[in-house]
């Protein structure tokens, strides 16, 4: 409220989720996204690239709710995630289906593959920047079916605005080949 912005939606009726994290056009997103969880009063994690992670801040990262990931290899970062969901009695993860604050030629399925393989739900979180307005909108509950499923969650950011409207997305890049 602070800067002109409000909030919308609501908390999934559960302690574990996973929150769309769209568009990720900006380093501002992050602190914005964090007053979000704030204002729903739940503490927020996030996956983010192993180098912010290095002193002298890694340890204030890993504070505001940061997990490290090397994005520099392929590995098994859908089952560590669906682990940790399933050791944790409440977690909420915000992922960047873009995985990268440049223009994605397809989101990635990696939200998508955590929230199936931990039977979790998906909140469709946002920041808007053109109506300053970040919040949850609805909920998605997968069915296995990621064409079907995301069809869904197209048509909800299909009005949402980044901060850089040449970086985000458009709908129909969403789904990968």
């Amino acid at each position: 409220r602070l800067v002109g912005w409000r909030v919308e939606g609501g908390l999934p009726p559960t302690d574990k989720f996973v929150v769309i994290a769209a568009p990720h056009t900006s380093n501002w997103d992050l602190p914005f996204m964090l007053g979000v969880a704030l204002h729903f009063r739940v503490k927020l994690h996030w996956m983010g690239k192993n180098t912010l992670f290095k002193p002298p801040f890694g340890w204030f990262m890993r504070w505001l709710g940061g997990i490290s990931i090397d994005r520099s290899k392929a590995s098994n970062t859908v089952e560590q995630m669906v682990d940790i969901f399933n050791a944790a009695d409440s977690l909420a993860v915000a992922i960047p289906p873009e995985g990268t604050r440049a223009k994605a030629r397809y989101w990635k399925t990696g939200f998508y593959n955590i929230a199936h393989g931990a039977s979790v739900p998906i909140a469709l979180g946002f920041l808007d920047y053109e109506r300053k307005v970040g919040g949850i909108g609805k909920t998605i509950v997968t069915s296995g079916d990621y064409n079907a499923d995301i069809e869904l969650i197209k048509a909800f950011y299909a009005g949402v605005t980044g901060k850089f409207k040449d970086q985000y997305s458009d709908r129909d890049s969403m789904v990968s080949d």
